[in-house]
């Protein structure tokens, strides 16, 4: 009966400890839907257009002009960057490539996703998809590991001829992130998320400048950089399993009692 007792409370400890690992793994969750997607592109980082999670943004332009725009991600999230160039009824053969820069522009590789394609001559569209690695909340100085804070997708032809040169071409470009939780924790945070400073806001003030103010991404809960992430109720629950055992195999090993071999007066 003690054995039992001691199970059913562990089971219980091991339930409740438990739902909080459901409840971090679930999505991301997306843009709000009164939130206005952006129908225009930078022409450089410090102009890149502000883009959230879960929006569809679009932009017209001309072929051989570079297209910029920012999102924020934060830790644990694996952000999918994909974008769609449609082209105009007569061309040439030319290649578009999508490029994702970090807080400090330094280039992310993707970890898979076709980020360069090459559209045949009289092709409608061409598809592009960056898939990153995930981002860390830490990570030492020398390496180039996605770390909490800005990030900026930069879209343009990289190879076309020239009498394609400027012809209008549209783009839409949306960002998407899974989060993969204490999987891909590390022990350590950023003191502060790689966010530029100053920054130029997409919307115009009323006499059609852009004012300079600080970037405004970020929720009203702050960054999620920090010491918790489920991991550490993974850890918890492999120590109940690790007691549960170590109970049961002292209750196994342990025997009757006295050996009925021995006589009564030893």
């Amino acid at each position: 009966m003690r054995i039992t007792r001691v199970l059913s409370v562990a089971l219980l400890a091991l339930g409740l400890a438990a739902a909080p690992a459901a409840a971090d793994s679930s999505p991301s969750p997306s843009a709000s839907a009164d939130g206005q997607a952006p129908t225009r592109a930078g022409t450089s980082f410090r102009t890149a257009t502000e883009l959230q999670q879960g929006q569809q943004a679009t932009a017209s332009a001309s072929a051989g002009d570079y297209l910029y725009w920012s999102f924020p991600a934060d830790t644990g999230q694996r952000p999918t960057v994909k974008a769609t160039v449609k082209l105009p009824a007569t061309h040439g053969a030319q290649t578009w490539q999508l490029d994702v820069y970090d807080g400090l522009r330094r280039r992310q590789a993707c970890q898979y996703g076709a980020a360069t394609r090459t559209a045949e001559q009289g092709a409608s569209s061409v598809d592009l998809a960056c898939v990153l690695r995930t981002v860390r909340g830490w990570s030492e100085q020398w390496a180039n590991d996605p770390l909490p804070g800005t990030y900026y997708v930069r879209l343009t032809v990289v190879d076309l001829g020239s009498a394609d040169l400027g012809k209008p071409v549209d783009a839409d470009v949306r960002v998407d992130s899974k989060d993969i939780g204490g999987a891909a924790a590390v022990d350590g945070s950023l003191a502060k998320p790689l966010v530029p400073g100053i920054a130029l806001k997409s919307e115009e003030s009323g006499d059609g400048s852009k004012k300079a103010v600080l970037s405004s991404f970020g929720s009203d809960d702050g960054w999620s950089s920090g010491w918790w992430s489920d991991r550490w109720v993974w850890t918890a629950i492999g120590g109940v399993l690790a007691a549960l055992a170590g109970i049961g195999g002292y209750a196994l090993t342990r025997g009757s009692g006295r050996p009925s071999r021995v006589p009564p007066g030893v």
